[in-house]
C-alpha cells in the first residue's frame, strides 16, 4: 500500500478527513462578461466519487500557524504550478479560522492527497478548499450557518460555493448562486484527461461577445440516465471552442469518449481538458475506461459514479 492510500485508510472514519469530490459540469452556458471581468454563467453540475482527500491532524507542539503537506499522483504538478503558501487548502484554513468567530481554534497540520488532475476543469482546487472548510468547521465545532460558510467559500474562488454543496445543483452568477436540484439520477461515467493543463483565465479570454441562449428548463425529474442525456443534447459547454484555441489537445478526451461504442454522451467538463462520458451502467463504464487506458496509457482515466438527487 502506498503512502497516500495508507494515510487515507488511517483517516477514514476517524472524523478528521473529508473528501473533495471531482465536479463535473454536465452543461455550462456562459453569458455576458461583467464589469468586474467575470462572466455570468449557468451550469448543471454533479459530483463524482473520485476525490482528493483532506486530512487534519494536531499541529506540532508549539506551532502557531496552519501547515500543509501534499502527496499523491498530482502533488508534484501542483507544486510546480502553485506557491505552497497560496494553496487553496491552506488559504481555506486561514480564512475559516479568521472568520468572525470568537471561538479559539487550535492550529492543525493539513495533508492533501492530490488525486484529481490539476487545471483540468474538474474543480480540483475549489473542491479541496470546500472540503477544508467543511472539515475544519466540523472539528472546530464552529457552528457556522450554511450561508456564512458559503460567504467564506466565495472569498476563495467562484467555484468554491458549489463545491461546498457537493450535490447536484444549478450554479448561476459567477458560480456563487447555488440552487440544489432534485430528480437527477446517479450516473455511471468515465472521466478522462489527456494531461494538458488549461488555465481557466486563458480559456475565458477566448470567448466572444455574442449573445448565448440560457439553459433549457429542467424537468421535475429525469426518469433515467438516458432521459438526462436527451436533455443534455439541447445544451452546451460554451468553453469548448475557446479551450481548443488554447490547446489542440483540449477536445481529445471528449472525442475519445464519444467514439467509444458504449458511450451515450460525452463532453468536456468546465474549462477542460478533462471530459466525461455517460454510460448506461457501471460495468459498461469500467470496460470503456479499460479500452481508453489501453489506447492512451499516458492519460488519466477513471470509471466513477456521480451522486443523484
Amino acid at each position: 500500500m502506498d503512502q497516500v492510500a495508507k494515510a487515507i485508510e488511517e483517516a477514514t472514519g476517524a472524523g478528521n478527513s473529508e473528501l473533495a469530490s471531482a465536479k463535473i459540469n454536465l452543461a455550462l452556458h456562459v453569458a455576458e462578461e461583467r464589469a468586474d471581468g467575470y462572466h455570468n454563467l449557468e451550469s448543471l453540475a454533479v459530483f463524482a466519487d473520485i476525490a482528493d482527500v483532506v486530512i487534519a491532524r494536531p499541529a506540532a507542539k508549539g506551532a502557531a500557524a496552519m501547515t500543509l503537506d501534499v502527496a499523491g499522483p498530482y502533488a508534484d504538478l501542483l507544486a510546480e504550478t502553485t506557491d505552497p503558501a497560496a494553496n487553496l487548502v491552506l488559504r481555506a484554513a486561514q480564512a475559516i479560522a479568521a472568520h468572525g468567530t470568537r471561538r479559539r481554534v487550535t492550529p492543525v497540520h493539513l495533508s492533501l492527497a492530490k488525486r484529481i488532475p490539476v487545471a483540468a476543469g474538474l474543480g480540483g482546487g475549489s473542491a479541496d478548499a470546500a472540503a477544508t472548510l467543511r472539515l475544519l468547521a466540523r472539528i472546530w465545532d464552529l457552528k457556522l450557518k450554511p450561508d456564512a460558510l458559503a460567504d467564506v467559500a466565495l472569498t476563495l474562488g467562484a467555484d468554491v460555493p458549489m463545491c461546498l454543496a457537493s450535490q447536484p445543483l444549478i450554479a448561476r452568477g459567477i458560480g456563487d448562486k447555488v440552487t440544489p436540484v432534485a430528480g437527477i439520477p446517479p450516473l455511471a461515467v468515465v472521466l478522462a484527461h489527456p494531461g494538458v493543463s488549461l488555465p481557466t483565465a486563458a480559456v475565458y479570454a477566448g470567448l466572444g461577445n455574442e449573445t448565448r441562449a440560457p439553459l433549457p428548463p429542467l424537468p421535475a425529474k429525469f426518469k433515467s440516465a438516458l432521459d438526462l442525456v436527451f436533455w443534455l443534447r439541447q445544451t452546451r459547454n460554451d468553453l469548448t471552442d475557446p479551450a481548443r484555441v488554447v490547446s489542440r489537445k483540449a477536445a481529445a478526451a471528449a472525442k475519445a469518449l464519444a467514439n467509444d461504442p458504449d458511450c451515450l454522451f460525452a463532453r468536456m467538463s468546465g474549462s477542460g481538458a478533462a471530459a466525461f462520458g455517460i454510460f448506461v451502467k457501471p460495468s459498461a463504464a469500467e470496460r470503456a475506461a479499460e479500452r481508453i487506458k489501453a489506447a492512451k496509457p499516458d492519460w488519466w482515466v477513471v470509471a466513477a459514479m456521480t451522486g443523484g438527487s
